[in-house]
């Protein structure tokens, strides 16, 4: 068999296939410079930037010191570790800042809403003002399912509740605004088991609420036990407040011996506004959400952040340090709670409706 030489051909061949060998080159370049793990994609978004936690409340109370703490460790758990940030945006008991992160905030990962749960009711009985919809916010979790009591000062002479209600001595409370416990609870025990209370609200946060108490402006508060041992810890060792009423289903540990507030309740309608409207308050008081239309990816990525920051050692020391409860749920916990706000019976909603106006 014969070989022929054809001119031009052996060098054509060698070209073509260097010519196809840099083409592939080039492809599988371009190629990987498209192909970016999800990870590598967050890293680059985040790397840089700053994530505002906007709590709904002035500086000084319990939503402030635990957002703050959050915001110290937060930024770890996210690729590129951008730095986290605490704005105080407080007015009409945290409805403003509730408003701003689901209108105003870009939903782009980079603002984080922290607002009173007790404003799902206030959407629920269709108060005015309520711009949101709950069913419509990213939700990313709580750091503590709060325990509400009812708590006054020795100075009223009052040492528990059933002396408080023989007496019926109208005891003025500290107030924030509808939506928030420290205003829905007090009315709704008026109205359940006929405390005698006045609600004097208005105040920019508890914090606020704790300086009134100390100048003998107001003489308690409804607030949680987790707050009332961080941000009220002197007052209750010194024994000038004292917790008379648990607004809680099950007793906390840490005080056995005061009542709950479901034990005065003597009439099938007086139970169900309290376990209705006073019981679920508390595992969705703290809720750490994104705006709506966030993208799903940073939904999950910052919902994981929030649930390791609960378990960083560092984290649990510090809040150790400042008597805050880590009790937390995570993100799909926490929006399964909001929605069970939402099961109200609609033969309480008028009645809830009118306590809670």
């Amino acid at each position: 068999m014969e070989l022929r030489y054809l001119p031009g051909t052996f060098e054509s061949s060698r070209v073509g296939r260097m010519q196809r060998l840099a083409l592939l080159t080039l492809l599988t370049l371009f190629s990987n410079a498209l192909t970016v793990t999800p990870a590598s994609a967050q890293e680059l978004f985040f790397k840089g930037k700053n994530i505002r936690i906007i709590v709904g409340f002035a500086p000084g109370g319990g939503y402030d010191l635990y957002s703050r703490s959050i915001a110290r460790h937060l930024g770890k758990y996210i690729p590129g570790n951008p730095t986290v940030s605490v704005e105080n945006m407080d007015g009409a008991g945290s409805l403003i800042a509730a408003n701003h992160v689901y209108k105003i905030a870009k939903p782009d990962g980079l603002t984080i809403g922290n607002f009173i749960g007790g404003l799902f009711i206030q959407q629920l009985i269709g108060r005015p003002g309520v711009e949101f919809d709950a069913g419509k916010f990213e939700y990313i979790g709580v750091p503590t399912q709060d325990n509400y009591m009812i708590a006054i000062s020795k100075r009223t002479g009052i040492k528990n509740v059933e002396e408080w209600m023989a007496s019926k001595k109208v005891v003025k409370l500290g107030g924030v605004a509808p939506g928030t416990a420290t205003d829905d609870i007090p009315k709704i025990l008026v109205a359940a088991i006929n405390l005698p209370l006045q609600l004097v609200s208005g105040y920019k946060g508890t914090g606020p609420v704790r300086i009134a108490f100390d100048s003998g402006e107001v003489n308690g508060v409804c607030n949680s036990w987790e707050s009332l041992r961080s941000t009220w810890r002197p007052q209750l060792e010194s024994g000038e407040l004292i917790v008379v009423l648990q607004n809680v289903a099950k007793r906390h540990p840490e005080l056995a011996n005061v009542p709950l507030a479901i034990e005065f309740a003597k009439t099938e309608e007086a139970q169900k506004l309290i376990r209705s409207l006073v019981h679920p308050i508390g595992p969705t008081a703290r809720p750490y959400v994104l705006p709506p239309a966030t993208p799903s990816d940073r939904v999950q990525l910052l919902r994981k952040a929030f649930t390791d920051t609960m378990k960083d050692a560092e984290f649990l020391a510090e809040t150790k340090k400042a008597n805050l409860d880590i009790t937390p749920l995570d993100g799909p916990t926490l929006e399964r709670g909001v929605k069970e706000v939402f099961t109200l019976d609609p033969l309480l909603i008028p009645k809830a409706r009118e306590i809670l106006k």
